[in-house]
């Protein structure tokens, strides 16, 4: 019952409505308030002025003059009669309730100082919506009186457990004394004396305790409504044009006569239903706003206990890494206590000797100064080529460095805390991103897509329409004998070169999108046709590939290039083959020797393919850091993680190199090669899928499947560089340091897919270079016959 308070007060003095009336808009005010916020308008601004002068279209209606409203300026707090430039502003206030009201108009001016003001009428604004209505000559007469609100105050009011207060009490109503059953007011002791004196009219008056005046209230009958137009007329009918109740006079004489009207009693149930029906709906959504506030409710709870438990965690973490420092404190601490002994005895075992040759060299002098002092020539003469001897001597071992301190006072060591400071400064949160949509399928550009012998180049594009945000694609082949499909390519390229198939066989090609999302859909399926027949004749509807095709697949830096190889001078034609699920590409190739279309391999089997591609995130290891266009590569972990380059070879001479950016600690980082599925969370060459030379700062070891082989000295320092060169054609791999070649060729006899690889710990930071000619010793070699 408490929240039905609100709808209970006056919107002007904000204490319950005492003898409300019904404006046209629906709102209710007390007639005294109503009273009090009137504002007088010209005559010449009146409906009925209006009206005569053929301005209205319609007979004047106090219960439509909601289309001539009145509206507050919401920025300026001001209020003018729509329609007329020349109507007075009155400027608003705010009520107890906190809405805007107008107060009433400011008295006239005096006559000596304006002329005598015309007639006027009074112009009533409705507090809550601000809407204007003009009063006609009834006054405030012609507003409903608001019976049945008057009925739900009073049994509120009874109902509530407080004592009866005073009605007419402006500032904290005291406790009721008596109660007039005349007046039907509650009045206390001060205000009986001020507003119903036992005098005149009011002695005849008779008052009641306020408990008994709250029964009498409660037993008496309520009055019926009377029609507003004829006082002495009860409602009886309902019209359903003006929507309000009306008397059979209203019906006889008055504007409701051509109306249609129903019977009051059954309007009356009618509208109790519609109202009840509605309270329905209005109860579910309050049912749901219930329990809405308790799951609002359940989500406190829940964030208080999560927030200590994250608190209680990110505690748990930084005093573990606390612990990690002060441990790591410790062991340097021990150190320097360790540097610390050793410089004291190094000192102290050189004052000991000093010490022991000091005394032994004073004891020599003081007996060489006595043998002067004697006086016998042939007895000096028997000792003094020794002593001169013993002398020289002794003279000849404090020269050799004896007098040099063999330890500085200063400690060489130098800590190192850049990184650590960093990372700190580094640590946060890791804020996870808003979920975006997942993509569409990408589609197949046939006229991009084209076989040659055991070779296919694909494409694809993304729908025109689609704006969703793409991260990579994933190509995928079957067996070649409609066997179950595999991954050929991962990346963000959109053409992708694929070798090594079967001459005179048939493959399935789809590809799909890919995004922190999710996965798209496949596109449709591609069937390629390979042949090794290249004097095949022309097929029907021939689609020639265009020359920049040939040119970019061997000379376009594509990252997305599975197998870079020279393409053969000729055209290839294909013909088209379509299905509502399935795509068909059947192509043969002619070798035409014509001009424009051949390569100048220089006559060398060995002519480098230049090709650019970077590391890999998507198949790397968690704990790899990228950087740079994901060129420069570290970890966050001690251990040893392994990432791969997104380019894979099958065929062809390809080198690349790999800079020392940082190298701490001595670390064993290792660089090569390895297949697409090498373990990533080991050294490279701890497995078979990897051939890799590791290094630390004195030497270098080859190594595949864990075996060590062809220990060479030279290793690696911050700013070195490492050079890996792979021959497919000789299937061999050589490594080099700073150019120098290290050892001989570390493995042979490869064949396969073979993707660069690196593998290194936190200690390590690398950058790569690709597209680089092969180095001067390897290119000597290939030249030879």
């Amino acid at each position: 019952m408490e929240e039905m308070e609100e709808e209970l007060k006056c919107p002007v003095c904000g204490s319950f409505y005492r003898e409300p009336i019904i404006l046209p808009c629906s709102h209710n005010l007390c007639q005294a308030c109503a009273r009090n916020i009137l504002v007088q308008t010209p005559d010449s601004e009146s409906p009925q002025s209006r009206r005569a002068s053929g301005s209205a279209v319609s007979d004047y209606d106090y219960l439509d003059l909601d289309k001539m409203s009145l509206y507050s300026e919401a920025d300026s707090g001001y209020g003018s009669y729509g329609g007329f430039a020349s109507a007075p502003t009155t400027p608003c206030q705010k009520s107890p309730n906190g809405v805007r009201v107008f107060p009433p108009a400011a008295p006239p001016p005096p006559a000596a100082l304006a002329p005598p003001p015309p007639p006027r009428n009074a112009c009533l604004t409705c507090p809550q919506c601000h809407r204007s209505l003009v009063l006609d000559e009834r006054g405030l007469r012609g507003f409903p009186r608001n019976r049945l609100l008057e009925g739900v105050i009073d049994r509120y009011q009874q109902g509530r457990a407080a004592a009866l207060r005073c009605q007419l009490c402006e500032k904290a109503p005291k406790e009721a004394a008596v109660m007039c059953e005349q007046c039907d007011v509650f009045y206390c002791d001060p205000c009986r004396l001020r507003c119903h004196p036992p005098r005149g009219p009011l002695a005849k008056h008779r008052l009641v305790p306020p408990a008994q005046g709250r029964v009498s209230r409660r037993l008496s009958p309520r009055k019926i409504s009377t029609c507003t137009d004829h006082e002495l007329e009860n409602h009886s009918m309902y019209c359903v044009q003006c929507k309000s109740p009306v008397c059979y006079q209203c019906l006889e004489e008055g504007k409701h006569s051509s109306h249609e009207v129903k019977a009051l009693g059954a309007m009356w149930k009618l509208h109790k239903s519609q109202l009840s029906q509605a309270l329905n709906g209005l109860s579910d959504r309050a049912k749901e706003a219930k329990e809405f506030l308790v799951q609002l409710r359940n989500m406190v709870q829940q964030i208080q206990e999560n927030s200590v438990e994250f608190e209680a965690c990110l505690v748990a973490q930084c005093d573990a890494l606390i612990d990690a420092l002060n441990r790591r404190k410790a062991q340097l601490l021990s150190r320097v206590n360790k540097e610390h002994e050793h410089k004291l005895k190094v000192v102290r075992d050189q004052i000991s000797h000093c010490t022991v040759k000091l005394r032994q060299t004073t004891g020599l002098m003081e007996y060489c100064l006595e043998v002067i002092k004697e006086n016998d020539p042939s007895g000096f003469l028997q000792i003094s080529d020794a002593l001169i001897r013993r002398v020289h001597l002794t003279e000849d071992q404090w020269g050799k460095g004896t007098l040099t301190p063999r330890m500085t006072t200063d400690f060489d060591l130098n800590l190192d805390n850049a990184p650590l400071l960093q990372s700190i400064h580094q640590l946060d949160f890791v804020q996870m991103k808003v979920s975006s949509p997942v993509p569409a399928p990408p589609i197949l550009q046939l006229e991009e897509c084209c076989t040659h012998n055991n070779s296919a180049t694909l494409s694809w594009k993304q729908p025109p329409l689609s704006t969703v945000q793409v991260e990579g694609y994933i190509l995928e082949l079957d067996d070649g004998n409609g066997g179950q499909f595999r991954e050929v390519y991962v990346g963000k390229e959109t053409m992708c070169t694929v070798d090594g198939l079967h001459f005179n066989s048939t493959y399935s090609a789809r590809v799909k999108a890919f995004n922190k999302s999710g996965v798209s859909p496949y596109s449709k399926t591609l069937v390629l046709q390979t042949s090794e027949d290249t004097q095949a004749e022309e097929q029907t509807l021939p689609f020639p590939v265009p020359l920049e095709r040939s040119q970019l697949r061997r000379m376009s830096p594509f990252s997305s290039t599975l197998n870079l190889q020279p393409s053969f001078s000729g055209r290839s034609y294909f013909e088209l083959r379509s299905s509502p699920h399935q795509l068909s590409l059947h192509s043969s190739l002619q070798s035409l020797n014509s001009a424009g279309c051949s390569f100048d391999t220089q006559g060398s089997p060995y002519s480098q393919l230049v090709a650019w591609f970077s590391f890999d995130p998507s198949s790397a290891h968690a704990d790899i850091i990228f950087s740079n266009d994901n060129l420069t590569v570290t970890c966050n972990s001690y251990d040893d993680r392994v990432v791969l380059g997104k380019t894979g070879f099958s065929k062809g001479l390809h080198y690349w190199e790999l800079s020392i950016d940082r190298y701490d600690n001595h670390p064993d980082p290792a660089f090569g090669v390895a297949r697409i599925d090498v373990l990533k969370d080991a050294m490279l060459g701890k497995d078979d899928k990897a051939w890799a030379m590791y290094v630390d700062n004195n030497r270098s070891w080859f190594m595949h499947n864990n075996s060590h082989t062809n220990r060479t000295e030279g290793g690696i320092t911050k700013g070195a560089t490492v050079g890996v060169l792979l021959d497919l054609t000789r299937r061999t791999l050589t490594f080099s340091i700073n150019e120098d070649q290290q050892g001989p060729v570390a493995f042979e006899n490869l064949e396969g897919l073979f993707f660069p690889a690196v593998s290194l710990n936190r200690n390590v930071q690398v950058t790569l270079h690709t597209g680089l000619p092969v180095p001067e010793f390897y290119a000597s070699r290939s030249a030879m016959p």
